[in-house]
């Protein structure tokens, strides 16, 4: 493999000018360095890391931390950011930050501390938590995706308008009973949060009660909670907002092994148009997770540039897919889907 010693020679200049010809981290004539760049492509070259970093202080290195590496939300995330920082010439460091592991503690305590990095994107970290703190405490640019507006340049679906619109789709087809399932409880997140209360005003709105079935957001969780509702005639709703596919997709299930058919008896509606949801032909709300990790890298890279930049957020608008799990109640005549986007399912 060819080192920069090797494209001074071929280049017939100084291993000093050589560097700085292709570190950009001082003066070299147009001349000289298409030279140098030239050589350096004919041998192959590649300058290491390390060399780059002492030229020019920067490691061309961005630390992610997040909860969960094998969860579709941030599997998604991860994708997007890791597409768009290949395409801008950046290393990746990654931190699977687990919640209430030993791991998490030693990555804010040991690892993060280090600095290895120009900036860090957190995904998903808790505001409660105290995390984000932390890390803006660090003083390296920092973009999170999802969280509160604030310390921190925030990149995020506007989860509120997400959970009102779905709440507003059962509310346009007579709904009345209509409950929402997920989060709450030592299952509260923030976005859970955030759902929830886009859920509670618009029924409000409405002049309807506000149902609120906790449950962790998971498909085994939304399934547990929603055969526990749905197994009580007395209570049972006509609809169900789910805190995100997931849970949906848990309650789903539940309906059918109770033998309560959807969208005939029990109409759901979720938020995120996970991998399943056209599986289960779900109406949803569809966030797109990669492009929010394309966002959080272009949004870093500015702030790489202008490090002193007030906070930025951007909240992104969740667009309405009908699929068949939705439905007027028995007895009632269709409805409008409110400007929805339908998709065969």
């Amino acid at each position: 493999m060819a080192g920069i010693a090797d494209v001074a020679r071929a280049a017939g200049v100084s291993k000093a000018t050589a560097s700085r010809a292709l570190t950009g981290s001082g003066y070299v004539s147009h001349k000289t360095r298409d030279r140098v760049l030239e050589a350096a492509a004919s041998l192959g070259y590649v300058p290491s890391t390390a060399a780059v970093s002492l030229a020019t202080g920067k490691s061309k290195n961005i630390g992610v931390i997040m909860p969960y590496v094998s969860r579709w939300f941030f599997a998604e995330v991860l994708e997007g950011i890791q597409d768009a920082l290949l395409r801008h010439g950046y290393d990746l460091t990654l931190y699977d930050a687990r919640p209430g592991t030993e791991g998490r503690t030693r990555v804010f305590d040991e690892f993060l501390a280090r600095k290895r990095f120009d900036g860090l994107i957190a995904v998903g970290l808790e505001p409660s938590d105290h995390e984000l703190e932390r890390l803006v405490a660090m003083g390296r640019p920092l973009v999170s995706v999802v969280g509160e507006p604030g310390s921190t340049n925030v990149v995020a679906i506007d989860d509120v308008h997400a959970a009102r619109r779905a709440t507003e789709h059962l509310l346009d087809l007579q709904h009345t009973s209509i409950a929402f399932l997920g989060g709450g409880g030592e299952h509260r997140a923030y976005v859970d949060g955030m759902r929830l209360r886009g859920y509670e005003s618009t029924m409000a709105d409405a002049g309807l009660p506000a149902s609120h079935v906790p449950s962790p957001v998971s498909i085994p969780g939304g399934y547990a909670a929603a055969v526990d509702l749905l197994g009580d005639a007395r209570r049972r709703p006509t609809a169900i907002v789910g805190s995100c596919d997931e849970v949906a997709i848990g309650a789903i299930i539940a309906a059918r092994r109770l033998g309560l058919p959807v969208p005939s008896v029990l109409s759901v509606v979720g938020i995120d148009n996970h991998e399943y949801a056209e599986m289960f032909s779900l109406t949803t709300l569809e966030q797109s997770p990669r492009e929010q990790g394309t966002h959080a890298v272009d949004m870093l890279l500015t702030r790489l540039l202008d490090p002193g930049g007030p906070p930025v957020e951007l909240r992104l608008q969740a667009t309405l897919i009908v699929r068949n799990s939705t439905a007027p109640p028995s007895g009632m005549p269709s409805a409008a889907a409110g400007g929805a986007r339908p998709v065969a399912g």
